[in-house]
């Protein structure tokens, strides 16, 4: 898809959520250099990284038949740019346009794509499986559920929060931005209550304990149909 049609799919009011997140790159709240994109360290520390590409790579590459997939909130790619060879298609999305047009000019393959999308408000692009690593956590549940709704569509979903150790509240709502249910005890749970995903089955891919009781990462993969 060329840009100027990728543009016209775009909502034409102000977005909240683009601008909560064009703030967080702008002001590196969430680490890195000055003028420098940055995910966070979830998207670079090797201890948090090689576990989780791995087990997706494996995941991915267990087809005879590549699959495409939609990586939902791929943020400044460092992790994303290590899948697409194991793909047949690969569209990478997020919120902040500057990131995009970043992303666009520092990575290259045939079958990869980037696109601008508010992924609560716009139509996504079709894949046969979907990425979502750490983005619905900084999501309010009205937009977490928009999302989910959408998640329907595609045959498989691999799904990754930061939630807290043992047993907690979850889905308490939040304001979308940099922040996370964390803080107030609570993580996402899209199987259960107000967003009540439906699956076929579900399989938990990775969990990794953090230090200092800083909770628990988790990657599921759920087969939708």
């Amino acid at each position: 898809m060329n840009d100027k049609k990728d543009r016209t799919k775009r909502t034409k009011i102000p977005w909240p959520t683009r601008a909560a997140m064009k703030q967080v790159y702008e002001m590196n709240l969430w680490g890195g250099e000055n003028d420098e994109f940055y995910s966070g360290d979830g998207s670079h520390l090797s201890e948090l990284v090689d576990p989780y590409i791995n087990v997706v790579k494996s995941f991915l590459s267990s087809f005879d038949n590549l699959l495409a997939v939609c990586d939902l909130g791929c943020g400044d790619f460092n992790v994303g740019k290590e899948l697409v060879q194991h793909s047949k298609k690969y569209i990478a999305v997020d919120i902040v346009p500057e990131l995009i047009d970043r992303n666009k000019n520092m990575f290259k393959a045939d079958h990869l794509q980037f696109r601008c999308l508010n992924i609560a408000n716009d139509d996504l692009p079709a894949a046969d499986c979907v990425i979502l690593r750490q983005v619905l956590q900084h999501l309010s549940n009205a937009e977490v559920k928009r999302v989910v709704q959408k998640l329907k569509d595609y045959k498989y979903v691999i799904l990754t929060e930061h939630i807290p150790e043992g047993d907690f509240e979850p889905n308490t709502d939040i304001i979308s931005g940099q922040g996370i249910r964390l803080k107030k005890k609570s993580g996402l749970r899209i199987l259960e209550s107000p967003f009540n995903f439906k699956v076929k089955e579900k399989k938990q891919l990775l969990s990794i304990a953090l230090d200092d009781g800083r909770g628990i990462i988790e990657t599921w993969l759920y087969r939708v149909y």
